[in-house]
């Protein structure tokens, strides 16, 4: 075999795209979990990641029909298939045509069964009956349990037919006259499926709790799992003794970690009484085109496809131990069964059409995806399965040999924002005269569409190519697999992509001046207190640290003299950035830079370094940290107008009268730059009292204040005023009465 393998890119390479950050990006696939984000079309993907071309897969023309329900073949090589929602039953001939057998009066056909003479027998819901199809076309009643389903049937060796009900949930064994009878009564509303093991016992799963039954011919019910979820819908068995539960739907108990390796599940009798249950899903209406109908239904109403539920596959040993051995929060499993040969588990998934195997190591391959939404039930015939898919319905068989074509997509890359495609690489194998080649697309919608470009031509080279696709958003790639023989496949191991977003200038979303004089403090607090973010150039000390308390109270704190700015900054690229502020006086075009290299987003600045007067910041985002000097790219926002006050008020025409046992006291008090914020007075040994200007309010340059202050006993003959403005200047007046 031929070996390919691409160098991975070393950054250099994509600097020579013009206009862009310099930082390369690299979408890689090197997964199993990387690759099933995509779409497998003929092609299969083993647990570490490798794809290969699928099993070949022939697609039987069966009839036009809303749902595929039930398959069963017949030891003569004849088929039937059971469909919804028109109640009929197919015949496909060895030729694979697809003949009418018969028309039911149920809508579903659920579940069929064939007896050792050959006598074709079908269960149905939504009127729960079991037909004896004695002819074609003919077709009569054989047992009514009252019941709503009827959801599997099994030939036992005595020659009775076994039948799984709900929804009030249980076991009938019918004799072949048609005689039967309640065998074993589920505390759940249903019993979903059954199977006969080596000693004959049933082994049952049921929904509306998600157990896992042992029933014996006496009709002895033991449970031996209790699974975390609320439905068992399929089971398997291999000769080991081995039992293989899909369990699915929503979660019904505390998982438990959904019983991790070597965890036991429950062993208790059946007839103790379980805790969960529900009611049955109704039968979805025929115009319903989103799932199967009541064919094993999620058991709470949720339709069959299995949306945003989880599924997990378990295995229970013969000592009862059981362990989990798959789980998803995306796919559900609705059927499964053991391969002998080859020591697998084969499970169909909803809601992306997946088959999968698991060896007896636990490790799991996607064997292939359907462009329908559920493989819905898996009927294995010596080599070949069959596979009953639905939404939309196909019937088709799956040989053991390869395909010789397929084709894989890989999810929608979202690089963000409008990008430039570097080089595609990858890593395979490629057999003699087998071909792997690639392709992509973009577009700058998510959902591929007429709006994308046209897929690429190939990408083949040995040494990897730049991808061809125009700039855009997004971008996706597709693999074309080819061979000349089914056993020789190409395998692709690793595929990645490098691309460049645009440079986009940073963005400054917002910036805000704090109140005057506030400042954020550093911690801890046993330190001299250290301003965060003060300009470098400061000539003053910081101030000594405050009283410890106030500063556990808030990191927020005055100091006189100080102005705090804070931003938010963006950018779409995830650059590193850096900023300058300036500041200017409100008014005028020349700035000044404070700094021009500021890695954080806030700044606290010494105003006394300033004159009185109106200024505005301006704070400049740059990401020139990440990327070239000549491909910078710079954002900005000012501040609205704010005020720089160092000077305290004045006060003006005081008066100051002694009457008696009070003061008469007017003045005016006035500043330059900024609102009067509040007055304050003190005749000692009295407290200070506050005082409100003539028009009751301090909101102006000027107030007019006159009040009456009344003296206390023993007045020392002294009165303080303070007045205060909105930039925190403090002005104090002394003066004898």
């Amino acid at each position: 075999m031929k070996k390919t393998i691409l160098a991975i890119l070393t950054g250099s390479v994509l600097l020579a795209a013009a206009g862009l950050a310099v930082a390369p990006q690299r979408w890689a696939f090197r997964s199993a979990d990387d690759f099933l984000r995509g779409r497998f079309e003929g092609v299969s993907v083993s647990s570490d990641g490798v794809l290969t071309l699928a099993l070949r897969e022939d697609r039987i023309e069966g009839p036009t029909e809303d749902f595929f329900l039930s398959f069963l073949m017949a030891s003569d090589g004849v088929a039937y298939l059971g469909t919804g929602h028109s109640g009929r039953i197919y015949k496909i001939t060895k030729e694979g045509k697809a003949e009418l057998a018969v028309q039911l009066p149920e809508m579903d056909v659920t579940c069929l069964a064939v007896d050792g003479k050959g006598v074709l027998y079908a269960g149905t819901s939504p009127n729960g009956k079991i037909y004896k199809i004695t002819a074609p076309g003919k077709a009569a009643e054989f047992f009514d349990p009252s019941e709503r389903y009827i959801w599997s049937l099994a030939f036992a060796d005595n020659g009775s037919l076994l039948a799984a009900v709900g929804e009030s949930g249980g076991i009938y064994e019918i004799m072949p006259e048609g005689q039967g009878r309640m065998i074993f009564k589920a505390p759940e509303n249903h019993i979903l499926c059954l199977k006969l093991d080596r000693t004959k016992d049933i082994i049952a799963g049921s929904g509306g709790g998600g157990l896992v039954y042992r029933v014996s011919r006496t009709g002895k019910a033991a449970v031996i799992f209790e699974s975390p979820f609320e439905e068992v819908r399929s089971l398997a068995l291999d000769l080991d003794g081995n039992i293989y539960a899909a369990a699915g739907g929503t979660l019904s108990r505390p998982r438990r970690d959904d019983l991790p390796p070597g965890q036991a599940g429950s062993g208790r009798d059946a007839d103790v009484a379980v805790s969960v249950s529900a009611v049955a899903a109704a039968p979805a209406p025929a115009a319903s085109p989103a799932a199967p109908p009541a064919a094993k239904p999620s058991i709470l109403g949720s339709p069959v496809s299995g949306r945003e539920q989880p599924g997990a596959l378990f295995r229970i040993a013969p000592d009862g131990v059981a362990k989990r051995i798959w789980a998803s929060n995306e796919d559900m499993i609705y059927s499964l069964y053991w391969n002998e040969t080859e020591k697998k588990v084969y499970f169909g998934t909803g809601p992306k059409g997946r088959l999968f195997s698991l060896d007896k190591d636990e490790k799991a391959t996607l064997v292939l995806q359907k462009n329908s939404e559920q493989i819905y039930a898996l009927e294995p015939v010596g080599v070949r399965t069959y596979i009953l898919a639905d939404n939309p319905s196909q019937l088709s068989v799956l040989y053991p040999d390869r395909r010789l074509s397929g084709e894989y997509q890989s999810p929608v890359l979202d690089a963000k924002i409008v990008s430039s495609w570097g080089r595609l690489s990858w890593s395979a194998d490629l057999p003699q005269g087998g071909t792997l080649q690639f392709q992509t697309r973009s577009g700058n919608a998510y959902e591929p569409g007429p709006s994308w470009s046209d897929w690429s031509p190939p990408y083949q080279k040995t040494d990897g190519e730049q991808v061809l696709s125009p700039k855009g958003r997004y971008l996706q790639v597709r693999a074309l697999f080819k061979a000349l023989t089914g056993p020789a496949s190409p395998v692709l191991s690793r595929m990645a992509v490098f691309y460049l977003q645009t440079n986009v200038a940073p963005a400054v979303s917002r910036l805000e001046a704090l109140a005057p004089n506030e400042v954020y403090l550093k911690l801890p607090l046993d330190q001299d207190e250290v301003i965060l973010a003060l300009e470098r150039r400061n000539p003053e000390p910081a101030a000594k640290k405050d009283d410890p308390l106030r500063l556990v109270l808030s990191k927020r704190v005055e100091r006189k003299g100080y102005q705090t700015i804070s931003w938010d900054a963006d950018d779409e690229n995830g650059d590193t950035l850096q900023y300058a502020i300036s500041i200017r006086p409100d008014g005028e075009k020349a700035w000044r830079v404070l700094e021009d290299r500021w890695s954080e987003s806030l700044y606290a600045f010494n105003t006394l370094n300033f004159p009185d007067g109106v200024y505005v910041l301006k704070v400049t985002a740059s990401d020139l940290p990440s990327n070239p000097p000549d491909l910078e790219k710079k954002g900005e926002r000012v501040t609205p107008p704010l005020t720089i006050d160092n000077t305290p008020p004045a006060l003006r025409n005081v008066q100051i009268v002694r009457k008696g046992t009070e003061l008469e006291v007017s003045f005016l008090a006035e500043d330059a730059l900024s609102a009067i914020k509040d007055v304050k007075y003190l005749v000692r040994p009295d407290e200070w009292r506050m005082v409100f200007p003539e028009d009751g309010i301090c909101d102006a340059k000027q107030e007019s204040f006159k009040f009456k202050a009344a003296l206390p006993p023993g007045a020392d003959g002294l009165i303080t005023i303070v007045v205060k403005d909105a930039s925190g200047n403090i002005l104090t007046f002394k003066q004898a009465f």
